[in-house]
């Protein structure tokens, strides 16, 4: 046997022993070839893609391709947003929203305004909301005769156009951030068909008087299908009032399902919610609502907080919750800069911890921290590092169990069933027109832990599902 062939045979065998990358693809030299693969039946060049791929406790990547392009991230970027919040704010932090009255309580009367003032919750929902506006009647609030004031100076007022990103303005992904947010300013409706009377209710919730809901839904006999494309929505309206026309068919195999929409502004949003609720736990109030700051004589009602930080970046990646993320982001500049919160200061304060941790990233740019933006961009190599720094972190933990585990949950669930590494890998997902991403950590076959990124921004991104499932294999089998 020839001598250099042995000297190979025992190079080989050292870099596995030691679990390291082979030279060749730490050092990028060429996409393994079920990647090259992958993508070409995509449709997707090379120079549209980046790959990076490091086992943790390694000096140099495994993979390396066209890991230093700026490139847009998409929900990927979530991964920034959330590991600094939880290392910035702490795994505990709650928010907290507060009633208070302007003028002392008298039989069940508050003669002055009732203030809700708000800190930026980014899961003041419609039941938590409920549970304070009940809180307050426990504590004998019965008649409120003064107006209904909006505390969201937390916040800066800034203006938002919801349909700037995709045209899509009553989609609830697109709602704008505001630190007195309340149930995601969304009202969900059920579409619930009745085949004896070949009729189809919508039941909206909540009710809100100020949107009028059109029913004119034909039932239809034949199978479900794409049974959203087939309703035919009109909306109209603005911040005040709004409607919404259903003008197409639904089919009865559908049973019942449900859409959210985001219609009205902030504040007749609340209105409406707050008329309706208050009412329901038998309150009377026949004031108007306004924007304003509870004064100096104002005195606490009661509060009512959030669930942990912990729980809240759970919702944000494992279901990639635009809304959430932006909350959270503006929190990091209020609490790091001060009140009122920009998305300049936020982005500010994660570039200060970022340095405080020796990271670099240059490229970095942030709109809103939730990947919902055309501007966001960061390198697959620097998203890869920072997950690398994150296994070090004492909040590690937390971050992975909010990823998405590959066929199980999450955005990844219906992802990789079947396959050996389902519920191997905590990946996080990013979606967009033109983008494509997954970034997070897998367990590989061989027991070792592995931060996987892929990143594509090319007309042909819708394609790259197979890529990133091959990448996956190829990380798991290696």
């Amino acid at each position: 046997m020839p001598r250099a062939f042995v000297q190979a045979v025992l190079v080989l065998a050292l870099w596995t022993g030691a679990g390291a990358a082979p030279p060749a693809l730490a050092q990028g030299a060429g996409l393994p070839e079920p990647l090259a693969r992958a993508l070409a039946q995509a449709g997707v060049p090379e120079s549209a893609a980046a790959f990076y791929v490091h086992e943790i406790g390694a000096e140099r990547p495994l993979l390396s391709a066209g890991a230093d392009r700026a490139l847009n991230p998409a929900s990927t970027i979530k991964l920034l947003t959330t590991y600094s919040a939880l290392e910035l704010l702490g795994p505990a932090y709650v928010w907290v929203t507060e009633a208070l009255g302007t003028a002392p309580l008298a039989q069940d009367v508050l003669a002055g305004d009732l203030v809700l003032r708000g800190s930026g919750d980014p899961k003041l929902t419609l039941e938590n909301f409920w549970l304070l506006l009940r809180s307050l009647r426990a504590r004998g609030v019965r008649e409120i005769r003064g107006d209904l004031v909006l505390d969201r100076s937390y916040f800066a007022a800034e203006e938002f156009d919801p349909a700037r990103f995709d045209d899509q303005p009553t989609r609830p992904y697109n709602t704008g951030p505001d630190a007195l947010l309340v149930n995601f300013k969304a009202m969900r409706l059920h579409f619930v068909p009745d085949p004896e009377r070949r009729s189809v209710r919508i039941i909206p919730e909540p009710f809100l008087p100020q949107v009028q809901i059109v029913n004119n839904l034909a039932f239809d006999h034949g199978p479900c299908g794409d049974w959203v494309g087939r309703l035919k929505i009109e909306a109209q309206g603005g911040s005040s009032a709004a409607r919404l026309a259903f003008n197409g068919s639904y089919a009865g195999a559908c049973g019942e399902r449900t859409r959210n929409f985001s219609v009205l502004g902030h504040s007749q949003y609340l209105l409406g919610l707050f008329r309706e609720l208050w009412r329901e736990v038998g309150g009377t109030f026949s004031g108007t609502v306004r924007d304003g700051t509870a004064g100096p004589g104002a005195k606490m009602l009661v509060s009512v907080h959030s669930p942990t930080l912990s729980e809240i970046v759970r919702d944000v990646n494992k279901f990639s919750n635009n809304v959430m993320a932006r909350q959270l982001f503006l929190t990091l500049g209020a609490v790091g800069a001060g009140a009122p919160a920009t998305a300049d200061k936020s982005s500010r304060v994660i570039r200060q911890w970022l340095a405080g941790k020796g990271l670099s990233f240059p490229e970095l740019v942030l709109e809103n921290g939730s990947g919902l933006s055309r501007v966001e961009r960061i390198s697959a190599r620097n998203l890869g590092l920072l997950l690398v720094n994150a296994f070090r972190s004492a909040v590690m933990p937390e971050l992975i169990a909010s990823l998405p585990l590959a066929a199980v949950d999450g955005t990844m669930k219906k992802r990789l069933s079947g396959a050996e590494l389902a519920g191997q890998a905590h990946i996080k997902t990013g979606s967009l027109a033109g983008v494509r991403s997954i970034a997070g950590y897998m367990l590989d076959a061989q027991g070792r832990r592995v931060v996987v990124v892929f990143i594509v921004n090319h007309p042909n991104a819708g394609n790259a599902q197979a890529v990133q499932d091959a990448l996956l294999k190829w990380v798991y089998n290696r």
